[in-house]
């Protein structure tokens, strides 16, 4: 290998503009997906106390605020519904007058040139706060019905589609979820409707404030046996390929910042377009440690991004979306 001197490398970084022409990675608004809880009601902005900054809307609060969220640059949002009422199925997941459904028939009157993706799961509709339908086992407890679940996911799909959804993101990491969804939204006339998949969702200590957001912690044990245990990496790479093959045209991992290497894995081995969710336990720690005078605020949300970015992700979803849209704007 060639040696050079040390101080080459030094010498690219001795002016601001050099240092932006050799930069090797670019934030830009484009690259961000803002995720929005939705609640019943009307002119609701419901602060959630473990996320400062993050709300819960009602739908007439969504239609306001989307033609901002554009204007900002972010070009798209994810949709997480807080059903008026839970059962021990989901079922309002699919219904006609979901609460998802009509804020999507809303968003589309309002701001069509927003990409409206929803995340298709059933924690926040379940009066259990599981991933899908429950049964007893033989041991007296319960655990997850994985082919029950299917059937349902699949009504939930078409019933999203046909509300205007533009991408269906599955996140329950049930075993089959993009086959059945694939099918079911193949069948009933939305073949060209493309699925991004949860495809390597870790059980992650990093979910706790999302819970609150979204009024989803389950109500007995955990979701260790359908998430991803977080000592394991090849393990993601075998998920990512099933659900490639299964029909996903875009795959997603999460949590982002302690799966960097996870991304980087994933881009490389699949080349497909990759997203990254940074978790409601990274953002609540980054404003943690900024609201005590540890961090600089805005330094480390841009460069937590960037990190992101850098391992391979084409999409980012974060709740520091529309504040790095404007931070990069400067």
């Amino acid at each position: 290998m060639t040696q050079f001197p040390i101080t080459r490398m030094r010498r690219l970084r001795k002016h601001p503009a050099l240092r932006r022409m050799v930069r090797e990675t670019y934030l830009s608004p484009r690259d961000f997906i803002y995720p929005v809880f939705i609640c019943p009601g009307s002119n609701i902005n419901k602060p959630v106390g473990s996320m400062p900054g993050v709300a819960q809307w009602s739908i007439d609060h969504l239609t306001r605020e989307a033609p901002l969220i554009a204007k900002e640059g972010v070009p798209a949002i994810i949709l997480f519904g807080i059903p008026e009422k839970k059962d021990d199925i989901g079922a309002i997941s699919w219904s006609d007058d979901g609460i998802i459904q009509q804020a999507l028939k809303a968003l589309k009157a309002e701001t069509p040139e927003l990409l409206a993706i929803v995340d298709l799961c059933f924690c926040e509709y379940t009066s259990h706060g599981h991933c899908g339908v429950m049964r007893d086992t033989l041991n007296g407890g319960k655990d997850l019905d994985n082919d029950a679940t299917l059937k349902n996911l699949a009504k939930q799909a078409v019933s999203l589609a046909a509300a205007g959804a533009d991408v269906i993101a599955p996140s329950g990491m049930i075993d089959g979820m993009v086959k059945g969804i694939r099918e079911g939204l193949d069948g009933n006339g939305f073949s060209e409707l493309p699925i991004l998949s949860y495809a390597a969702k870790y059980a992650s200590s990093y979910y706790g404030p999302f819970r609150d957001a979204a009024e989803s912690a389950p109500a007995f044990g955990d979701r260790r046996s359908h998430q991803m245990d977080p000592g394991n990496a090849n393990e993601a790479l075998r998920e990512v390929a099933i659900d490639l093959e299964e029909g996903a045209d875009m795959v997603m991992v999460k949590p982002a910042m302690p799966y960097l290497d996870i991304i980087r894995r994933v881009k490389d081995r699949f080349g497909v377009p990759t997203a990254a969710y940074q978790v409601s336990g990274e953002y609540s720690m980054i404003l943690a440690a900024a609201n005590n005078g540890w961090i600089d605020r805005q330094k480390m949300i841009l460069e937590s991004l960037t990190c992101i970015k850098r391992a391979g992700a084409d999409m980012i979803l974060t709740y520091f979306a529309r504040e790095a849209a404007q931070l990069l704007r400067r």
